[in-house]
C-alpha cells in the first residue's frame, strides 16, 4: 500500500514551496526557476500548476491594451439615469459592478457597485440618486503594463480601471477578474452563458456568424476559401470583414471575398461587427476547395 507520501496526500502546498525556494531572489526569478527545474523525470508540480506560474510570468509582458474589454463592449450607466435605471442595466448584465458616465462614456464618473443599490433601493425612503453611491475607478493609458496595474488596485483597493487614449477618450474598461483569468484561465459564473454555436446554418446555404468566430471554425465548416495570408494574418469572421473593405462596415452592407463569398452585416456599430449573414458559399469541398485557394494566392502574387 502506498503511503500518504506516495499518494500526495501530506504534499506540500504550491505556495510553501515557492517560498522555501524563493530565498534571497525576487519571486518572478524563483517562477522561472522552478519551471525550468521542471523539465526533468520526476516533475514535483502538476501540469495545472506549471501553468499557471507560465501564465504568472508572462503577466509582465502584458499590457492593459492586452487584457481590456474594448469600448465597443462596456455596459455603463448614465448618472442621470438613477438607481432605478442602474438596478435595471445591472438586471440586464449580470455585473456586479458597473461604470458610471456623465452623459457620455468619454465622461466617466466613477462605477457602482450592486451592493450599494440593493442598500439604496431598501432603504427607508428609498434613494433616488446614484452620485452618493459612487466609488472610484482608476483611469490608466493602454500601455501599462498589467502587472503595474495590479499592484496599483492592490494598494487603492479599486476593482475597476478605465483604460483612456492619449486625447480623454474611453478606450476599454479592465477589471480584476479579467487580470486574474489571464493567470488562471477563464472563470464563469452562474449568470455566464454556456458556449453557444457561433456559426448557424440557415435554410438556403447561408450562415450567421457571430463576428467573434474563428476563421479556422469557418473553414473547418464550409472548406478552404481564405488565401493563406487571410489565414496568417486575420483571426476572426469580423476581422476578415473589415479587412476586406478597409473600414469598420455598416449594417446592411454587403462585403464580397475574391472565391465568391459574400458577407452581410446584420448587426455592429462605428466601432466593431457584431454578427454577419455570409452567403454564397462553396459547394466544391476537398481538393476542390484547395485548388481554389491556391489559384486566388497565385493571382495575389502576381
Amino acid at each position: 500500500m502506498s503511503s500518504d507520501s506516495d499518494n500526495g496526500s501530506n504534499r506540500p502546498s504550491l505556495w510553501s514551496r515557492l517560498v522555501r525556494r524563493s530565498g534571497e531572489t525576487d519571486l518572478r526569478t524563483t517562477l522561472a526557476e522552478l519551471v525550468e527545474r521542471e523539465n526533468t523525470d520526476t516533475p514535483t508540480i502538476s501540469d495545472a500548476e506549471r501553468q499557471i506560474i507560465e501564465n504568472a510570468i508572462s503577466l509582465n509582458e502584458l499590457t492593459v491594451a492586452d487584457v481590456m474589454a474594448p469600448r465597443a463592449d462596456i455596459d455603463g450607466v448614465d448618472v442621470a439615469d438613477g438607481v432605478k435605471g442602474a438596478v435595471e442595466k445591472a438586471r440586464q448584465t449580470y455585473h456586479s459592478r458597473l461604470p458610471v458616465f456623465r452623459g457620455e462614456l468619454d465622461d466617466t464618473i466613477g462605477m457602482i457597485h450592486v451592493k450599494d443599490l440593493m442598500v439604496a433601493m431598501t432603504s427607508d425612503p428609498p434613494a433616488t440618486e446614484i452620485e452618493p453611491l459612487l466609488r472610484d475607478v482608476l483611469f490608466v493609458v493602454p500601455s501599462m503594463r498589467v502587472i503595474d496595474l495590479l499592484l496599483q488596485m492592490q494598494v487603492s483597493r479599486t476593482h475597476m480601471a478605465i483604460v483612456v487614449d492619449e486625447y480623454g477618450g474611453v478606450d476599454g474598461v479592465v477589471t480584476v477578474e479579467d487580470i486574474v483569468e489571464e493567470i488562471i484561465g477563464e472563470m464563469r459564473d452562474e449568470h455566464d452563458d454556456e458556449a453557444t454555436p457561433e456559426l448557424v446554418d440557415e435554410s438556403g446555404g447561408t450562415i450567421i456568424a457571430d463576428a467573434r468566430a474563428s476563421l479556422e471554425d469557418f473553414e473547418e465548416r464550409v472548406g478552404f476559401v481564405l488565401t493563406e495570408d487571410e489565414r496568417e494574418e486575420i483571426d476572426t469572421v469580423g476581422g476578415l470583414a473589415v479587412t476586406l473593405i478597409g473600414r469598420v462596415p455598416t449594417r446592411g452592407e454587403i462585403i464580397g471575398h475574391p472565391s465568391g463569398v459574400e458577407f452581410e452585416v446584420l448587426e455592429g456599430d462605428p466601432r466593431r461587427v457584431r454578427s454577419l449573414r455570409i452567403r454564397n458559399l462553396p459547394e466544391n469541398d476537398g481538393d476542390e476547395a484547395e485548388e481554389a485557394v491556391e489559384y486566388i494566392d497565385e493571382a495575389n502574387k502576381a
